[in-house]
């Protein structure tokens, strides 16, 4: 099965509510690499690497994301997998 890359950019409040966190631990359920930061204006960025299955999944929970979180939006991009990435990390 090849795998995929996802770009995820998640807008709301979606800082200071463990989001980063969260999407760790979802990410290393799933068996997925990459990383997962703020940025400056208040969104988070998610860059992931796997099998697509495990992306649609990790889609699936980034649209709501941790408990305290309100997400508003998230645009998602579809890349070319670089198999760069060893594990999931937060940047």
């Amino acid at each position: 099965m090849a795998i995929a890359r996802i770009q995820l950019i998640i807008s709301g409040k979606v800082q200071g509510v463990a989001y980063r966190f969260s999407a760790k631990r979802e990410a290393d359920q799933l068996s997925l690499t990459g990383w997962v930061q703020n940025r400056a204006n208040g969104d988070v960025e998610i860059m992931a690497e796997g099998h697509q299955t495990q992306l649609n999944q990790f889609i699936k929970w980034a649209q709501t994301g941790p408990k305290f979180a309100d997400v508003h939006g998230i645009v998602i991009k579809n890349l070319k997998a670089s198999n760069e990435f060893k594990q999931f990390n937060i940047r």
